[in-house]
């Protein structure tokens, strides 16, 4: 890692009466840091040096439940509605709902972690702001383009996946057709406003909220015997759990599930960049924090507990969504339609957080001068169109790469998507540890602090040392070893760019600054 920054970062932007933390005798730069985030409807006045911030201005449009749902709308997407039955297979039902267990208690952690640095500094596309700040400028730059990867290959995947999915309803109709269609609805979404994406992810995860409780009540009714399921002439209980042991296929599969389930809840994060366009983050964050560990395990647990009971393990997954099975076992018509539309919502639901996320990531790029500053340009309704229109051809680059280098380039960076989402995790435990630390030490106290940590520094060593751990034993899985040299390759790459970036501009000012002294001489 490069060496940490010494001006900090710490101010609430929220109360500008708050004193500034000073590392190295110098003011800190949090009021330039956070004057993008200061983003109300009504737009201040400005002088000559702020009027680049009047142009970069974003809304604060997202209320609690957006922010809630968009939180839950970034986990919640088809690996849980139809690929949870292979993780089950894998693991069998005690493992799998352990290896759960584990990944929703280290998610919370980091959210805990994220909860103090979203409050304390609400700006979009924080991960990486908060990187520089508190690790280095390398860093924050090498963690801005891992979460830029991460969403612009995930809306490859989600582009294909809408196409496919209309298949069912018209066969004879071109995939590429419907692919479009979701290409077009997602970026009008996102172009008209935030209020209009905040809005349309409420409603597309509300589909998806729906439907797993739906499929949770009505699973329990079936396992006590309170409504028919075809296979069981009594109530099947839950003795497929331990039907061929506690851990059928040995302990190092459950080990393998953890790593998978990381990556599934990657997307909680999001509630990070959306801070800085969010109403009352002070409020919103937190409380959009403490229900996240809660719905995960109600919504992941559950429906898995649920799917265990009902299906013998060795039966689940295959072919078909394990929702499905239960649905069409106990009788409900129309299930394999009812759950096509499902993971329809779910997929159109994933792609417009997705290009939202990688917009916002270029946006705060170009507003921390890591990229042209014209990237952080917004219009009168406080979109950064040309950093949408970056994320959009970032993420059809992606579905190309999926359609002619399924096999070479696409793989790659399927396989660095993957483990990015760790990356960040890891670096924003590590910076909330710096924060605080920097913050006592320039004379603060914790009760300053808006929201605080709960534990630390327990909870965030907990949170740094367990997402550490998922990055490096990845080692030991064999599907995935070739994700972490891959990732480590690649995080070698970003540094190098880094670096070289910075290299070119000292030679251009350089060369600059050569010129005008000979220009002073001619004229001398």
């Amino acid at each position: 890692m490069s060496q940490p920054d010494t001006d900090t970062a710490a101010q609430s932007p929220s109360s500008q009466q708050e004193p500034q933390i000073q590392t190295d005798g110098r003011r800190s730069h949090s009021e330039q840091m956070n004057q993008p985030a200061q983003t109300s409807q009504s737009e201040s006045s400005h002088d000559g040096k702020d009027e680049h911030a009047l142009h970069t201005n974003l809304k604060r449009g997202m209320e609690s439940r957006h922010l809630q749902m968009i939180s839950l709308g970034g986990v919640i997407g088809t690996g849980l509605f139809l690929s949870s039955g292979y993780t089950i297979q894998q693991a069998g039902p005690i493992g799998t709902i352990l290896a759960y267990s584990i990944g929703a208690l280290i998610v919370y952690l980091v959210m805990l972690t994220l909860g103090e640095l979203s409050v304390a500094m609400p700006v979009t596309g924080s991960f990486h702001v908060y990187a520089e700040k508190f690790i280095g400028p390398g860093t924050g730059f090498v963690i801005a383009i891992q979460y830029w990867l991460t969403w612009t290959v995930a809306l490859g995947s989600e582009f294909t996946a809408a196409g496919l999915l209309m298949q069912r309803w018209f066969p004879d109709s071109p995939t590429w057709v419907w692919s479009a269609a979701c290409i077009i609805l997602i970026f009008t979404l996102n172009a008209l406003s935030v209020r209009l994406f905040a809005e349309a992810e409420f409603w597309f995860a509300s589909i998806k909220v729906f439907a797993i409780c739906a499929f949770i009540v009505i699973g329990l009714l079936a396992i006590f015997g309170v409504i028919p399921i075809a296979g069981y002439q009594h109530a099947p209980m839950f003795g497929n759990l331990v039907k061929d042991g506690i851990f059928p296929n040995g302990f190092m599969p459950v080990f393998a599930t953890i790593l998978t389930v990381n990556f599934a809840f990657s997307g909680t994060e999001l509630i990070g960049v959306t801070a800085g366009e969010t109403r009352d983050p002070e409020t919103t964050v937190p409380k959009a924090i403490h229900t996240t560990l809660w719905r995960l395990v109600l919504f992941f647990i559950g429906s898995i507990t649920v799917m265990c009971a009902l299906i013998p393990w060795r039966q689940a997954g295959v072919g078909e969504s394990p929702f499905v099975l239960v649905f069409n076992s106990i009788g409900i018509p129309y299930a394999g339609d009812i759950m096509n539309f499902v993971v329809l919502t779910a997929v159109l639901s994933a792609s417009n957080s997705g290009l939202y996320a990688s917009t916002r990531m270029v946006w705060s790029m170009g507003n921390e001068g890591m990229i042209p500053r014209w990237f952080a340009k917004t219009n009168r309704r406080g979109v950064p169109m040309l950093a949408l229109c970056a994320a959009m051809a970032g993420g059809l680059l992606a579905l190309l790469s999926s359609v002619i280098a399924a096999s070479t380039v696409y793989l790659v960076l399927v396989a660095l998507s993957g483990l990015s989402a760790v990356v960040v995790w890891i670096a924003i435990a590590y910076c909330q540890i710096v924060f605080r630390r920097r913050w006592l030490e320039s004379g603060h106290s914790t009760s300053e602090l808006k929201y605080r940590t709960p534990g630390y520094p327990y909870v965030s060593w907990a949170a740094f040392i367990l997402c550490t751990a998922s990055f490096v034993l990845v080692i030991f899985d064999v599907e995935q070893r070739f994700a972490l040299v891959a990732e480590l390759v690649f995080i070698v790459a970003c540094y190098g760019a880094y670096f070289l970036q910075q290299w070119v501009r000292k030679r251009k000012k350089a060369t600059e600054a050569d010129d005008l002294d000979t220009l002073w001489v001619a004229r001398d």
